[in-house]
Formats: structure tokens, sequence, C-alpha cells
């Protein structure tokens, strides 16, 4: 099993200051299309086919990866993707919180295996390094929240 975590302030010094009600329409946003927020070229098609009042089931191509999620919105609180098919499955979430200080942060975890590979397996080693890397999942909370930035300079969020 893959278990990564990771958390990000939300409003370090030097950056723009976000609200929570500004996060969650970002995450939203990722949540229903992918596209805005990943590199150009990662997600080639991201798209909502179902919804309901508790949930929303996307269909995606993500690194080549088709998969189906079904999502589950806490309102400005947590994000759970669900992994129908694809090659991973599990649930990964997005949990805005506020730290015994007061400040917002923006957590990430995960508990996911690869589907058709075996459990700790030289494939989940390597998936389970990658979430941890610098380049993992702290880096797409990062990325996710100066796009989250942009969208609403630019009036598109």
């Amino acid at each position: 099993m893959i278990y990564s975590t990771a958390t990000v302030p939300v409003n370090p010094a030097g950056e723009t200051p976000l609200t929570r009600d500004q996060v969650w329409k970002g995450l939203e946003a990722k949540a229903r299309d992918a596209r805005l927020f990943l590199p150009e070229g990662l997600c080639t098609g991201c798209d909502v086919t179902e919804e309901s009042a508790t949930h929303f089931v996307r269909e995606a191509t993500i690194a080549g990866a088709d998969l189906r999620e079904i999502i589950v919105l806490e309102p400005k609180r947590k994000i759970t993707f669900f992994q129908a098919t694809g090659p991973r499955e599990g649930a990964i979430v997005n949990e805005l919180f506020e730290d015994p200080d007061g400040a917002l942060q923006l957590r990430f975890y995960c508990h996911l295996g690869l589907r058709d590979r075996a459990p700790g397996g030289p494939e989940e080693q390597a998936e389970q390094a990658s979430f941890d890397s610098e380049r993992g999942y702290k880096a797409a909370l990062l990325s996710t929240l100066e796009r989250t930035r942009e969208l609403l300079a630019d009036g598109r969020l």
C-alpha cells in the first residue's frame, strides 16, 4: 500500500493571501477540470459525467492513464477522490484546516494500491518514492495554490 501525506501553509509570507472560500473555489475547480491546474499536456481530458447532491464522477486522462473518480465534496473542508478505475485504487484527499495558531493549511493524503501489481512490490515502492519526493504531492499543493492565485487575479475563479 502507498500512504503519503504533505501539508503546506496556504498563506506563506510574501504571497497574496487567500481566504478559505477562495482556496475552496480553486480546489473545486481542480476537481471538476484538472486541465486548469496540471502542467500543459499532462491531463488531456477531464469531464464530469455524473452529478448528485453528494458527489460527482469525473473521467479523465492524466499522464496517459484513463481513470474514473468518484469525488465527494465536504464544502470548504475536504475533497476526496475515490479511484474507481485506472492504475490506482484507493482514495486521495485534499483538506483545508487551521493549525493550532489559526493559520490556514492545505493537506494532501492518500492511501492507495496499484491495480494488478504486487503489494509492496517495486512498482508500489517507486510510486511511494515519487509521491514523497520534492516533485511529489507537496509540489502539487504549492502549484494548486499558485494557480488559484493566478485564476483569481485573472477573474477566472
